[in-house]
């Protein structure tokens, strides 16, 4: 059988059980529902975010991308952002990496020339090894390094958060959503809490918004 063909067969096999147990389950879930959180996770197949935090579908609002990125350029994250603060009112957001991290170990070798896009992708990855390569240099192995940089990675992704004027703009103007810098293990399933921001947070003034100015 065909990868695809399972796969859709797989798909009603899973509508089935629900309804056997749950006659409305899908009824409900057509319902427009209010998300309290907005997780920002790792393409990789292996993590999600209503599996791995035994959550019903509806719940979170996802975005997902190589290695949990918070980039300034990225229209696509900025515009689930927005719609996640502005219109859910969400009240938590989550980046969520995981040790293990394809991206993470990609960004740690030599680019290859043929993947014009992902290079440019992976080097604000890079970026966060040469802001710490004191630390990560002094580490015994490459997977002590490659695992402390899926932290280090995160933690700067909550602060690119911080530095949008989404987020500034709904700090100053209902005192939320909080930020979380989640890392989850593969090989325990468990998922730890590494960083965290919240309206009362200092900023770089670097990076503040003139909110009076209208932005």
């Amino acid at each position: 059988m065909k990868t695809i063909e399972r796969l859709l067969l797989e798909n009603k096999a899973w509508a089935q059980e629900h309804l056997a147990v749950d006659p409305g389950f899908l009824s409900k879930l057509a319902i427009e529902r209010t998300c309290e959180i907005f997780w920002i996770g790792c393409s990789d197949s292996r993590v999600h975010a209503d599996e791995i935090t035994n959550s019903e579908p509806g719940r979170i609002f996802v975005h997902r991308n190589i290695a949990n990125s918070v980039i300034s350029t990225d229209i696509n994250l900025l515009s689930a952002l927005e719609y996640a603060v502005d219109e859910l009112r969400v009240r938590h957001i989550v980046v969520c990496g995981h040790y293990e991290c394809g991206g993470v170990r990609a960004a740690l070798r030599k680019a290859h020339p043929g993947q014009s896009l992902l290079n440019k992708w992976l080097k604000h990855i890079k970026d966060t090894y040469r802001l710490h390569r004191a630390e990560l240099d002094a580490l015994a192995t490459d997977r002590e390094r490659q695992h402390r940089l899926v932290e280090l990675n995160v933690i700067e992704q909550i602060h690119n958060l911080s530095q949008t004027s989404t987020i500034q703009r709904a700090w100053a103007g209902r005192q939320g959503p909080e930020l979380h810098g989640w890392v989850y293990g593969l090989e325990d399933g468990i998922i730890r809490e590494i960083a965290h921001l919240d309206a009362e947070s200092p900023l770089d003034p670097l990076y503040e918004f003139d909110l009076g100015g209208g932005l």
